[in-house]
Formats: C-alpha cells, structure tokens, sequence
C-alpha cells in the first residue's frame, strides 16, 4: 500500500515547506517538495482532519493524506522513561505495553525501558521479562538507571540497595539483556566506576554519567573512556562549585557528550532549559523521566521499591521526599520548549527525535528520510498530536 502525506510543513528534522512523504508499507520511499510525484492523483480537501479517512481519497495508485496546514515531524523517541498510564516497565511485559501505548498516544513511537535500582538479581527477572519486546521492535531498548548509584544524589533510588559497579553484577545483567540493555546510567567516580565504563562501551552499551559526585576529573576520565550521554542533566549530581566545577560543568563542555533534559518547569527552570540549549546546539535531548502516572491521575503509585505521592501532576517520594521522576509526554516536553524556553521549534522537534536516535546509531527512526520507517506525528497549530502513525499505520 502506498500512502503521500501532504503537509504545508514537513520537519525531517530540517524544515520542507509545502512537501509530501512517500510512505510504501512500513517505510518512508521518497520525501520531495511542490507536486506529489506523477501518476498519483491527489485526495482529500486542504485541512482535512488526519483522523477522519474519510476525507482522504484512495483509488488504484495511493492514498493521499492532505494534512493542510499542519506539521508533520518524525515520531518522538524517548530514551529515558519508566513507565505511564498508570504501569511500569518494572512490572513486566504486559505493563510495559500500557506504558508503551500511553506514550504512544503523545506521539512517542520508539522508547527505551529504564529500570530503578533495585537487587541484581531481581533487576536480572525485570531485564528477562523485557527482552522479547526489545526483539519484537515494541522497545528501543532496556535502560539500567541504578544501582550503580551515589548515595549521596541517591534521588528516588533506595540508598539501601546502591552498591559498586562490581564486574560479576555487571555481567549478569549484561548476559540477562542478551544485547537489549542499551544504556546504563552510571556514578562514575565509585570504586572500579571508570573501569565499568569502558567495560560496558566495549559491550555496546551507551554509559551515561548520573546520579553522580563525580569531580571535573572523574567526569573527564569517564568521558575518556567512553561516556557519552548525561541522565537528566543538573538533577540528582553534584552542584557547580567555582573551586570544582565538577560532572555538569565536564559534561557540557566536551562536545561529543549529549545531554538529557526533562522539560517540565519542574527538574529545570525554563531559564536553564534555554541555556543548556544554546551551550549545547544540536547535542540535547529531550527525555521524560515519566513513572507510571503519566498519562494518569495523580494518586499514589510505586517507582521500583519506593512509594511515591503524586499531587498536582508532580511526583515525589512518599512523605514530600525528593522529585521521584515526572508524568511527562514528549508532546509536552516539545511545546514547553518552545512556549517557555525560548527555543526553536526545529531545534526543539530535533532535540525529541533525530538526536536521541543518533545516541543509539539509529538510522531508521528519528527522521523522516527515505529508509526509515514510518513512524510520524501530525501537530496542530497549537502543537497538540492529532495523529501518529507508527510504521506506516495510523495508531492514533
């Protein structure tokens, strides 16, 4: 089946204007500007609605969507979630396809599982429930945000159970993920840290420096070594110190790291979400942090084996404790960019699709380019999703 979406804006990330998107099954063929290619006959009044097909002409050739004067960008691509519409990715498959479907809605097409800390051998029961979705292409991957953790930016991670990245647990979760865990978030500067680091690059795994005390030295022999993405920037790591610059300043300062940023008005100021975009142009990345009330209503929830409150949309450790993660889309993430940030459109679409996908050397998603597949959000004037398609399929 061949389908032409017709948009008076296309972000592949780059802008097109007044383009088209040749999408053959579950694949982009062609992306051009102007006409749609000869021997397709266009259909469809200008504006019609996405998800009113029946406003969109098919006949023998193809089905034209004419998307009038609304964007069409790549699908949003989550690197660092742990769950929403009232599930987590700790508790198995089927939450994790809530979780997964819940995003999806917002316009997330690939998202990758991130798991708290928690005893290795019951983190190895959690990563072995998630492999077959990683298989099936339902999971860009499985994310271990602990236990290799500082107990002094422990967050929303039971102190209890952090512990030293020892080789044996390293490998045991590595051999669980059976090559789907694709992101570790790791304190650097604990014992045996660095050499972790390199260890888990040379596994095919991306080490992102986090929950940290890590001094400016620590950061740079991480980085050195192979780190190469920040876990949610300025969030749960050491503070900038005039006398010890320490990981922030290390980690935007080196240019081949990328940096996580949870646009919510809650982990960041809007003033800082600016700033850390303009220091770090096309090297940012919009992330969501979201646990299970994303999507859902505020209420009392669990993150891993902690408790958490979640009261006007902000969630928090039990008892007011520390921020426990958020119960954020990307949509939200986009608009907030760009409504209270300050921050381009394009640079912010850029920040929620092509860049994350490159973290992972990921062609096929992120772009609207021909060779990737079909994975689209339709925004409205507002930026709100009025339609997603994953792999040339209309899901919402």
């Amino acid at each position: 089946m061949t389908t032409i979406f017709r948009a008076a804006r296309v972000l592949t990330p780059e802008p097109l204007e007044d383009a088209w998107v040749r999408v053959e099954g579950e694949q982009i063929a062609e992306v051009g500007t102007g006409p749609v290619p000869d021997g397709v006959a266009p259909g469809g009044p200008a504006g019609a609605t996405p998800a009113q097909p029946a406003e969109t002409r098919t006949d023998d050739r193809a089905e034209v969507v004419d998307l009038g004067d609304r964007l069409l960008v790549p699908g949003f691509v989550d690197i660092h979630a742990h769950g929403g519409g009232g599930a987590a990715y700790t508790d198995g498959a089927e939450a994790a396809r809530t979780a997964l479907a819940t995003h999806l809605a917002h316009g997330t097409t690939s998202a990758m599982a991130s798991l708290v800390t928690d005893a290795v051998d019951v983190l190895e029961r959690q990563v072995r429930a998630l492999v077959p979705l990683v298989r099936d292409r339902e999971l860009l991957g499985i994310h271990l945000e602990g236990p290799w953790l500082s107990e002094l930016h422990c967050g929303a991670h039971d102190p209890d159970l952090l512990r030293d990245p020892v080789r044996h647990d390293v490998d045991q979760l590595l051999a669980a993920g059976e090559g789907t865990i694709r992101m570790v978030t790791l304190a650097v500067e604990l014992l045996g840290g660095v050499a972790a680091v390199r260890h888990l690059v040379e596994s095919g795994v991306v080490v992102a420096p986090g929950h940290s005390h890590a001094t400016y030295a620590d950061a740079n022999l991480a980085i050195d070594a192979g780190a190469r993405v920040a876990t949610h920037l300025f969030n749960a790591e050491r503070p900038i110190h005039h006398r010890e610059p320490g990981l922030i300043v290390a980690l935007l300062e080196r240019p081949e790291v990328v940096v996580e940023m949870i646009a919510d008005g809650v982990h960041l100021h809007p003033a800082m979400v600016g700033d850390i975009a303009r220091l770090k142009p096309r090297q940012f990345v919009l992330v969501t942090d979201a646990m299970a009330a994303a999507g859902s209503d505020d209420g009392d929830y669990e993150l891993g084996p902690l408790k958490v409150e979640v009261r006007g949309g902000v969630a928090r450790l039990a008892g007011g404790g520390a921020i426990a993660g958020s119960t954020l889309t990307l949509d939200r993430a986009v608009r907030f960019c760009v409504e209270h940030a300050g921050i381009d459109l394009v640079d912010a679409v850029r920040a929620a699709t092509l860049t994350p996908a490159s973290v992972f050397g990921r062609e096929d998603i992120g772009r609207i380019a021909p060779g990737a597949y079909a994975d689209l959000v339709v925004l409205g004037p507002d930026l709100g999703v009025e339609a997603v398609y994953r792999c040339g399929r209309q899901v919402r």
